[in-house]
């Protein structure tokens, strides 16, 4: 298996795992030292596995309510030992795709390649501001 198809299947695994909310296969590829920039704060992000993992249980929580968490499109580049994803997925409740059908979240993913294995070091997660997020200059 070359090496893209061995990030698609981490990525896919990863998106999975958080669907079904089992975090310990969500945090199984990511690197001790991981720095996550998300949606919801802290501005500074996350850094590390263990505030990593503290950010997915309301996440979870939130999902088992019925949202959704699938990946439509997925890039990847790799290099040697150093590569990134870049995806968009929907992410969100009934409510949501009826307010804004086309809303994606967006996805980008940093990795290296240690001793043969690929991991995750960096997660950046955005939506777009919708006009309603917006307040009008001054």
């Amino acid at each position: 298996m070359n090496d893209e198809q061995l990030i698609r299947d981490l990525i896919e695994r990863w998106a999975g795992a958080v669907h079904d909310g089992d975090l310990p296969t969500v945090l199984a590829d990511h690197a001790p030292d991981i720095v996550m920039f998300d949606v919801p704060p802290p501005e500074q992000g996350v850094r590390g596995i263990e505030e990593y993992a503290e950010t997915w249980p309301g996440f979870f929580e939130w999902q088992a309510s019925g949202a959704v968490f699938e990946i439509e499109s997925l890039e990847i580049t790799a290099g040697t030992d150093v590569a990134f994803a870049i995806a968009l997925l929907r992410c969100g409740d009934h409510t949501d795709f009826e307010r804004h059908p086309d809303r994606r979240l967006r996805l980008t993913l940093g990795l290296t390649k240690t001793s043969g294995r690929w991991t995750v070091t960096h997660e950046h997660h955005s939506f777009t501001l919708l006009p309603s997020d917006q307040t009008p200059a001054d």
